[in-house]
């Protein structure tokens, strides 16, 4: 299969293209400095220029591109989350229209953040309201950017991301605290974490290019999601750190402002439509999922 991969640079696209490589699949990664990448037998990088007939028939189109969400939320941080997303998508896009032969699926990044925040409701790919934050907003005019793929007549999903635990990613931000003996729960500990493996989300996103069944918006979150203050403890446990310090909702406004709200709220979203299909999950429980990123 040959794949046309935005983001391919970043956390999840690095793991992403070395499992596919593995498989035999061939690359191409769309970036804005391919001058500045090295090229192998098996991963080409392009600039999102590159003319769409020169390329040869893609398969399978992978959109992970976006800027990162962490950092303080001024004015201009949120346009450059928004414009990353939306701009990318928007030339991905353009470069579909240009294929004489179509990409038999095209897989686009999201979050869970389309469902906005709360504390007693559980969210599935049955949900269609968005919330009414920036990131539900981002979130769901970055879909219905991509579902113009729809229109192509391509195979079009959404992959909703949860919050993603590897060794690069939220995480290493997360144990920083409790590896100090800071470490605690966040306000008042109930928000839920929706949150996923880095291999889980690797093998979600092939079980999607295989699968023909899947298409609209897919939840990559584990089926168990927790609590704040569970996910502390458990990290606690496995770092071998105390668990002491809870860290007040207001002090963490006070640091990162509007950002704050994917660290005080959060959502419980159950991955519906990949178990429904037969997706078998690598970590469905976090205390394995956390081990496996500590080895």
């Amino acid at each position: 299969m040959t794949i046309l991969m935005t983001g391919g640079t970043g956390f999840v696209g690095r793991h992403l293209t070395e499992a596919l490589t593995e498989a035999g699949h061939h690359i191409y990664i769309t970036t804005r400095t391919p001058e500045k990448q090295t090229s192998t037998k098996q991963v080409t990088f392009i600039g999102y220029d590159y003319p769409a007939e020169q390329l040869p028939v893609i398969h399978a189109v992978i959109n992970l591109a976006g800027d990162s969400l962490f950092g303080y939320w001024t004015a201009a941080k949120k346009e450059a989350i928004r414009k990353s997303r939306i701009e990318t998508t928007q030339k991905v896009i353009h470069m579909l229209k240009q294929m004489k032969q179509k990409p038999d699926v095209f897989i686009s990044g999201s979050a869970v953040g389309f469902y906005g925040t709360a504390e007693d409701l559980i969210f599935t790919e049955e949900t269609n309201r968005s919330g009414n934050d920036f990131l539900a907003n981002v979130v769901t005019e970055w879909e219905q950017t991509a579902k113009q793929a729809e229109s192509l007549g391509i195979r079009t999903v959404y992959a909703r991301f949860g919050v993603i635990l590897g060794k690069q990613g939220a995480l290493p931000l997360m144990k920083l605290p409790v590896k100090l003996f800071a470490g605690g729960r966040i306000g008042s500990g109930e928000q839920w974490m929706s949150w996923v493996h880095i291999n889980d989300v690797v093998n979600m996103i092939q079980f999607c290019l295989r699968n023909e069944q899947v298409s609209g918006p897919v939840n990559v979150t584990a089926p168990n999601p927790v609590r704040n203050k569970d996910f502390t403890n458990t990290l606690a446990r496995v770092l071998g750190r105390p668990n002491w310090l809870p860290a007040p909702a207001f002090a963490i406004r006070a640091v990162l402002g509007d950002m704050s709200i994917l660290i005080t709220k959060g959502q419980f979203v159950l991955p519906g439509k990949a178990q429904k299909l037969g997706y078998n999950f690598v970590y469905p429980n976090l205390k394995d999922a956390l081990y496996e990123t500590e080895r």
